[in-house]
């Protein structure tokens, strides 16, 4: 029961802390900095316990936090492209270290550096993406899209595991992740197509449809997501098995750590902004 009470009590901080932070652009950009920062930190520690692996935590920290305040500055049209020059030279800094370190793996070291970028700096960056659009008036800041995307990927959960619960029967991936089931993933999807469509309906009500995606575009976008956070759920829980733990860390009591909160978004962010330039290309 005490356990119950922790994870509730740091759910309710953890949902409110997300959703409150996406109604203003300083917020949004200030927190997911923290959790970029956090969330590299954590990764290149859980790797750097492999054999032969010495991966720089504190540069590929700051590297990352970096590269998602310039893609803040660059999508929100107050900096310009050059922002990135200092990312791109730190990145070749860490490549050419390698040279003079005497690691007994650079490959495993160069391997895990650029995948502290890839799977974790870009696709918190790109949330940037989907915050700042731009239109007529120019560049304007626009909540309800990355607000969404979480939005989207909770009510999965909470679907998938009230129809698992109740009629799971057949393993979506047993090898990787058991509990999860082919009727909770196909229960999630439903409920997310049909809170996809509320929001449509609600943001059409209330005039904050700025991106003009129609009902059925906001449904395709909840299915993305849901499809591409599963597998970002299990990408994460194959990164877990291979290191041998149960949990990415404890920074959050009751739910582990950054990967294990965010593991369905570093694959979903990136998705949602794929489907959404296709529209604009169709």
């Amino acid at each position: 029961m005490n356990n119950f009470i922790v994870r509730t009590i740091t759910a309710v901080f953890f949902v409110a802390a997300l959703v409150s932070c996406f109604l203003r652009a300083e917020a949004m950009i200030l927190l997911f900095a923290l959790i970029t920062g956090l969330t590299v930190w954590e990764f290149t520690g859980l790797v750097n316990n492999r054999e032969n692996i010495t991966v720089n935590r504190m540069i590929c920290t700051v590297a990352g936090v970096y590269f998602f305040l310039a893609m803040a500055g660059f999508n929100s049209g107050i900096t310009a492209i050059s922002v990135f020059i200092p990312y791109l030279v730190t990145l070749i800094y860490l490549m050419v270290a390698e040279l003079y370190l005497k690691h007994p793996d650079p490959v495993g070291d160069w391997a895990y550096t650029m995948m502290s970028q890839l799977y974790i700096v870009l696709p918190f960056s790109l949330l940037n993406v989907l915050a700042f659009q731009s239109g007529a008036e120019g560049i304007h800041y626009v909540w309800t899209l990355p607000l969404s995307v979480f939005v989207f990927l909770w009510v999965n959960d909470a679907g998938a595991y009230i129809c698992g619960s109740l009629l799971g029967k057949h393993k979506l991936f047993p090898r990787i992740s058991p509990g999860k089931s082919w009727e909770g993933s196909i229960g999630g999807g439903i409920l997310v197509i049909a809170v996809a469509i509320l929001v449509w309906y609600l943001t059409e009500q209330y005039q904050l449809n700025e991106t003009g995606l129609t009902a059925v575009q906001w449904a395709g976008l909840g299915l993305v997501i849901v499809l591409f956070g599963t597998w970002g759920d299990l990408v994460e829980s194959l990164f877990k098995r291979t290191l041998g733990i149960k949990d990415s860390g404890n920074i959050l009591p009751g739910h582990g750590g950054m990967l294990d909160r965010f593991d369905s978004t570093l694959l979903a962010i990136p998705a949602a902004v794929v489907y959404l330039y296709t529209l604009t290309i169709f």
